[in-house]
This record gives C-alpha cells, sequence and structure tokens, in this order.
C-alpha cells in the first residue's frame, strides 16, 4: 500500500511544482489548502490541521507568507507528533538564523518548531526564487532613476529546481539539515535590474543611483548573510528564467 504524503500550501507556487513530481512517480499526495485543495485548513488558527494530517505518513510543509510562518508550523507539528508522522520535510530559507529582519527570524522561529516537534524531519534552506526577485525588479525597472542598495546581493533559485529537490527528500529518509540550495549566479540588484531591462524593454538603459542600506540589516547583506557559497546548485540562471517568463 502507498504511504500518503500530505502537501501543506500545494496549491501555491511551490506547491504547484511538486504536487505533479510525487503524483507522476506513483506517490499518494493529500493537498491541504485554506481554500483550495485536496482538504481544507488554517493553519494560523489550526481548525482543520488534525483531519487533514489523519493517515498521513508524511507531511511536506510549504505553506508560508509574509508572517506569522512560526505560529503556521507550530500548530502544524504539535498535529503531526500527535498523530504520529514519521518524516516531516520543512521548506526554509538561507540566512534565516544570520539576517536581522522580521521575516527571517518568522523563519528561524518556524524552524525551530520543526527542530523540536519529536518527529524526524528533513530541512531544506533555499534562496529566494526567480519569481519572488521579479516581483521585485519589476516596479523599480519602471522608475526614471532606480535606487541599488550598495553590497545588497541575490543567489536566486529557479522554483523548478527546488521542487525537483524536496520531492527526493520527500521521499527519502529523514536527514535533518541538509545542504542549502541556491541559484547557479551572485547577482547585484543593479544586475538583476539591467537583465530584466534587457529582456522586457529590449535593452532599456534605467540610471542607477547607489543607495546605501542602514542598521543591522545592512551590515548583514553587506556580509553577504543572505547568500551560501557553499550551496548546492540549482541549473537555471536568472537570464534564463527571463527569458522562458517575460517574453
Amino acid at each position: 500500500m502507498t504511504s500518503l504524503i500530505l502537501v501543506t500550501g500545494g496549491t501555491g507556487t511551490l506547491g504547484r511544482l511538486v504536487v505533479p513530481l510525487l503524483r507522476s512517480a506513483g506517490h499518494q499526495v493529500r493537498v491541504l489548502g485554506r481554500r483550495g485543495g485536496d482538504v481544507t485548513a488554517d493553519l494560523l488558527t489550526g481548525e482543520g490541521v488534525q483531519p487533514a494530517v489523519d493517515g498521513a505518513d508524511t507531511v511536506l510543509h510549504l505553506a508560508g507568507g509574509p508572517k506569522n510562518d512560526d505560529v503556521m508550523t507550530r500548530n502544524l507539528v504539535q498535529v503531526a507528533a500527535r498523530a504520529e508522522v514519521r518524516h516531516l520535510v520543512h521548506i526554509s530559507v538561507i540566512g534565516a538564523d544570520r539576517v536581522p529582519l522580521a521575516w527571517f527570524r518568522y523563519q528561524r522561529d518556524a524552524e525551530r518548531a520543526v527542530m523540536d516537534s519529536g518527529v524526524p524531519w528533513t530541512m531544506l534552506r533555499a534562496a529566494q526564487f526567480h519569481d519572488l526577485v521579479l516581483k521585485a525588479v519589476t516596479p523599480m525597472a519602471k522608475l526614471p532613476v532606480v535606487p541599488v542598495p550598495g553590497g545588497l546581493r541575490f543567489q536566486p533559485v529557479d522554483a523548478r529546481d527546488v521542487a525537483a529537490r524536496l520531492a527526493d527528500l520527500t521521499v527519502g529518509p529523514p536527514s535533518d539539515l541538509v545542504p542549502d540550495l541556491a541559484g547557479p549566479k551572485v547577482y547585484g540588484m543593479g544586475e538583476l535590474v539591467r537583465g530584466y531591462l534587457a529582456v522586457a524593454a529590449r535593452g532599456k538603459r534605467r540610471p542607477m543611483l547607489p543607495v546605501r542600506m542602514p542598521g543591522k540589516a545592512g551590515r548583514a547583506y553587506r556580509a553577504g548573510d543572505n547568500l551560501s557559497l557553499e550551496a548546492e546548485l540549482g541549473k537555471r540562471t536568472w537570464e534564463e528564467f527571463l527569458a522562458e517568463r517575460v517574453r
């Protein structure tokens, strides 16, 4: 009998890629969503989480948002522990333990909830997805002058590369914290904007205005705390992503 995999956030950017990979490999998958999916539950309040988890041997936790990821993860892992889930797979972000911004702290607290859950776990920290960088760069490229924070660099990774890695981890044994996954190249913000303009605006130029990021967050980014130069690398570059998505 095939074991059941519960995927939270299965209708999101990453979930829409992972779920077909698991199903095409013959695995039984149950998608949890707040509104869509096979089962409906609210991870923030805990409503409906218990019946969604019941019967699942493995939980792949992809659900997240701009805040409260720590609360949602705690609610999930408490139920998973009671249900005697055998494997909990969690997606986090590179720099969760280093970058002093609220969203990164939510990710770090969610990581702690998984580690302390008593459920055998696997955790993958990934870089920012190309999709997220595109959302940030698109409005910036429309400005007459583009502000470019000095020292701000990204190592964006394609969501398809992350999905493939997560699919393998989900059907494998619990492995604790696995090597980070990042994109094949590191870019400054100016490079990302120029790459977007080269495709979306046929090479149109915008003047760049260097600005300094203040405070602890600025120091962390200038130090590259959001990067992982020893990470495993995805295949698709920012330029390849833009060629597919923007055109």
